[in-house]
């Protein structure tokens, strides 16, 4: 058996975000990790220190930093505000070559401009381009996208991997696998209104989840669970069985619902007539406590009492609808109904980052300025909404600092000129209206540093990020070689 080590650090600011407070703030706080589980956290005092020294020995690994504070105390204090991570409840990790591309278009249109022939140009030309990168491309994109999550501090997530992704299941777990983070991937299909040759037939999603569950049992930190694409490219034959497949291996069921309003109105007038996405979902029996919404940007006007009603969740991601033009959810409305309600990231493609910390300031400066409330929306509560929330929704022992959890936080660094002065009274208030993103000093997930002093670490298998973003910088050049030459992608929902 190895040896128990414990890791511990303390930093000028700690916000546990525990119930029953999560509005704590602690003025000098430490957290104290063994065996990759929080042990304890609280404020600083020079007896804990020294009772942790004679505790633990020369088997306490003490978190240093570039922006420790001198001082001769068993635990020196770190500039840093120490926070738990956080987490990104919906994502697509194959979209970080696709930023900048197919830019002021719908999302069907965007679809087929830029994520349906990137995802078919790495999937026909496999062989190809695994002998000129070193390893399959699909592996090289999963991997661009981990190194994307922990730079901005995100060390759990759920991963919607669909289109041609949905054919590479072992390329993500692996991925996430020796990167060190957490992830639900939910698995892709469609059997209508979709490019055509990613139409699936009777029972394929199904085997999909089968070969999910068995690379499942080989995985430490991935799990599978039924990911449908979108309401109008699922039918009944499709959905149902899938959710009733997440009923059987109680799983989360992720799906994308109500979009983008063109086609949302297409979906309600042509191929569900009378129904929207949710009353479709409810119709067909799929809509419960154990269904994540992805988006749910043009609700009908019963879709709200709909969605509280099942006990749903709803994951928002203002920088991608905006970014689309696909307009932005009733998200006061959700709150107030007692919807649960998280803030993400969406892809990198359609986002053009992962900077979670942007996409909840975002989420509250929209809500703010379209009902003119300042009071909406306050740091404290975006700021939950990116990490016990989402932790919440995903069912991950994550998301706070409390005993017995993963010890997975992050420091951000307070000597960053757009977040002096911060104090006590105005810290999450910074990290939601100041910070950058870029101030994520250092990350931990499950005990383990994935990033120390603003660089991220290398890979558990060795791999270097360095080597990772040269070869997306070359599979992107690539990809647009042939996108110059490819005929044009049509056929995904109201695109037609």
């Amino acid at each position: 058996m190895p040896e128990t080590r414990a890791l511990a650090c303390r930093c000028r600011f700690l916000l546990p975000l525990a119930a029953p407070d999560r509005g704590r703030r602690i003025q000098d706080g430490y957290l104290l990790a063994v065996d990759g589980r929080i042990r304890e956290a609280g404020p600083y005092d020079p007896e804990v220190g020294r009772r942790l020294r004679e505790a633990w020995g020369d088997r306490l690994e003490v978190l240093h930093t570039r922006r420790e504070v001198p001082s001769d105390d068993p635990l020196p204090l770190q500039d840093m505000v120490l926070l738990p991570a956080f987490v990104k409840a919906h994502g697509h990790d194959h979209e970080q070559p696709l930023i900048g591309i197919a830019r002021d278009e719908p999302l069907t249109a965007w679809l087929d401009h830029a994520v349906n022939p990137f995802t078919g140009f790495l999937n026909a030309r496999r062989g190809e381009l695994a002998a000129r990168l070193g390893r399959t491309p699909q592996a090289l994109t999963y991997r661009m996208a981990r190194i994307c999550d922990i730079h901005y501090g995100i060390t759990a997530s759920m991963v919607h991997h669909c289109n041609w992704n949905k054919h590479h299941l072992e390329d993500i777990a692996e991925a996430n696998e020796v990167a060190g983070t957490t992830m639900i991937v939910a698995i892709g299909g469609q059997d209508r209104f979709y490019a055509p040759e990613l139409l699936d037939g009777p029972g394929d999603a199904l085997a999909r989840l089968e070969k999910g569950l068995a690379l499942q049992a080989r995985c430490e930190r991935t799990r599978f669970v039924p990911g449908p694409d979108q309401c109008f490219s699922n039918s009944r034959e499709a959905l149902v069985p899938q959710k009733a497949w997440a009923r059987a291996h109680d799983t989360l069921f992720h799906i994308h619902s109500s979009e983008e309003p063109r086609t949302t109105r297409w979906f309600r007038e042509a191929v569900e007539p009378g129904l929207t996405p949710v009353e479709y979902f409810r119709e067909i029996g799929i809509l419960d406590a154990g269904t994540v919404l992805a988006h749910q940007v043009n609700c009908g006007p019963r879709d709200v009492e709909l969605i509280a009603a099942s006990g749903a969740a709803v994951v928002h991601n203002p920088l991608a609808n905006t970014i689309l033009g696909s307009g932005m959810p009733p998200v006061i409305d959700l709150l107030r109904a007692g919807v649960r309600v998280a803030v993400s990231t969406d892809g990198s493609g359609s986002a053009d980052n992962q900077n979670i910390l942007a996409a909840a300031r975002l989420a509250s400066q929209y809500q703010k300025a379209l009902h003119q409330d300042a009071s909406l929306l306050p740091a404290q509560q975006c700021l939950e909404m990116i990490t016990s929330v989402p932790a919440s929704i995903l069912r991950l022992d994550q998301g706070s600092l409390e005993p017995g959890l993963r010890a997975d936080f992050v420091l951000v660094d307070l000597a960053r000129p757009n977040l002096v002065p911060t104090r006590l009274d105005n810290v999450v208030e910074n990290l939601i209206w100041a910070a950058d993103g870029s101030e994520i000093d250092t990350v931990v997930a499950g005990g383990h540093l994935l990033k120390h002093d603003g660089r991220i670490l290398p890979f558990r298998d060795g791999t270097r990020p360095e080597e990772i973003q040269r070869g997306i910088q070359a599979l992107s050049a690539w990809f647009m070689d042939y996108r110059a030459a490819a005929p044009e992608v049509r056929g995904t929902g109201a695109h037609d």
